[in-house]
């Protein structure tokens, strides 16, 4: 039998990842939280599902979807979690507030929650539904950030991811006018914003999961028509959907010492989506 003292820890062991948007087991949270947990690290989960209710997919019980993570942690990593409206001018440091107090310094920052409806195309656009888009995808993400990096002291293995959309690559997202404007506000920043966390020990990145079906691509649950859904299918040249499990491989080898020279980049992982 192998000493128990020569076995090599996990790649995260050690290390708090503050992760939000993590309200679905069908998300992309819950698998970017499921692979961390794995690794060794522990959590720090931010929800909000009274969001979730108001979508044909509808919401999780949060009790399950903790229970179910909880599973997947190694011997002393920890995990905490709260419900945070992050549309709330004060959301961001409530959660980055919340999270130290709760678990101590913060290695990890995944910043994976984005509003979704209220949208709709460039005519039908006013100022209440950009700035909805705006305070939850783009200003919370920023302020958060501004948060999580105040807290870190510098220690090796600070990291932060953001969540961009398709239309980097091209894609047209004509009816999303609302959401993809602030998110191609997060992909367009990521480079000064990096260049600034560098310098304190920091690497950001930002991931682009093109469409992931977390139940949104479901016909009896889509939020678009059937047609639509057949439409985005095509484009894959690999016959299927993304997977949540597909960008949170990526995110999880961003976030390790593994991935530490990738800063700054805004990098796709979308099975060849176009």
């Amino acid at each position: 039998m192998p000493d128990e003292h020569l076995k090599t820890p996990p790649p995260l062991a050690g290390r708090t990842a503050v992760i939000t948007g993590v309200s679905r087991r069908r998300g992309i949270g819950f698998a970017v939280a499921t692979r961390l947990a794995r690794m060794g690290a522990s959590l720090y989960l931010a929800h909000y599902s009274p969001h979730d209710a108001d979508q044909p997919w509808g919401a999780d019980s949060i009790d399950d979807v903790v229970g179910a993570l909880q599973g997947f942690l190694t011997d002393g990593a920890q995990l905490e979690h709260a419900s945070i409206d992050l549309a709330d001018a004060g959301g961001a440091e409530q959660l980055i507030r919340n999270a130290a107090a709760a678990l101590g310094h913060l290695d990890i920052l995944i910043c994976n929650h984005a509003r979704s409806g209220g949208d709709g195309a460039l005519a039908e656009m006013t100022a209440e539904k950009l700035d909805a888009h705006w305070q939850v995808n783009t200003r919370s993400t920023l302020l958060a950030t501004r948060g999580f990096a105040r807290q870190h002291d510098g220690r090796p293995g600070g990291r932060v991811i953001w969540m961009t959309s398709g239309q980097i690559n091209g894609g047209i997202m004509e009816d999303e006018i609302a959401y993809a404007t602030s998110k191609a506000a997060l992909a367009g920043i990521t480079p000064s914003v990096a260049a600034d966390l560098i310098r304190r020990g920091i690497v950001l990145n930002t991931v682009n999961p093109g469409p992931v079906n977390t139940g949104y691509l479901d016909l009896e649950t889509a939020d678009r028509s059937p047609e639509v859904v057949a439409g985005v299918l095509s484009r894959f040249p690999g016959g299927r959907f993304g997977e949540p499990d597909d960008p949170a491989r990526l995110i999880a080898w961003l976030v390790s010492d593994e991935g530490r020279w990738m800063v700054g980049q805004v990098l796709t992982s979308d099975g060849g989506f176009r």
